[in-house]
């Protein structure tokens, strides 16, 4: 194999890899905002259905 044909092969070798790694960030960022949003819709929920649980504390001494 020629040096011209070499280099050629591993450019698009590095290419891929790059794609690749591209691609798997913008799924976990995805995935992460997906599940923020599902964390805010959630405790949104809890505070519709029960306003107040959780805004006052029963203390006995």
């Amino acid at each position: 194999m020629d040096i011209a044909a070499l280099s050629m092969a591993l450019s698009q070798m590095n290419v891929g890899t790059q794609v690749g790694v591209a691609v798997t960030k913008l799924s976990m960022d995805m995935g992460e905002q997906t599940g923020q949003a599902m964390a805010d819709m959630l405790k949104s929920m809890e505070l519709s259905v029960n306003p107040n649980l959780g805004s006052t504390i029963n203390v006995k001494l």
